[in-house]
């Protein structure tokens, strides 16, 4: 599960309305995972919709900065990407 900071204040309210089979199974959802409903569509939301800040797009790039991967040049790795004509003719 998503980690969501225990002093995040909660400040909007917003009514969603379900159909009663897609409620029923999301209050289950939420008791096997022993949280709130509405901590499950929070959770849910962070996932899908959360735009990274400034600040964690450059901690990305570090990261993958800092990785010693074997990686060729530009062209070869654009060669070995691109399929020959006899690769792809029968």
């Amino acid at each position: 599960m998503l980690y969501m900071e225990p002093y995040m204040e909660l400040s909007k309210k917003t009514t969603i309305l379900f159909p009663q089979d897609l409620h029923e199974r999301l209050l289950r959802l939420a008791e096997q995972e022993g949280t709130s409903l509405g901590d499950l569509v929070r959770t849910a939301c962070e996932r899908q919709y959360k735009v990274p800040t400034r600040e964690e797009r450059l901690a990305a790039v570090r990261r993958l900065a800092a990785m010693r991967l074997p990686v060729g040049s530009p062209r070869k790795m654009k060669r070995e990407a691109t399929l020959r004509p006899q690769e792809i003719l029968p």
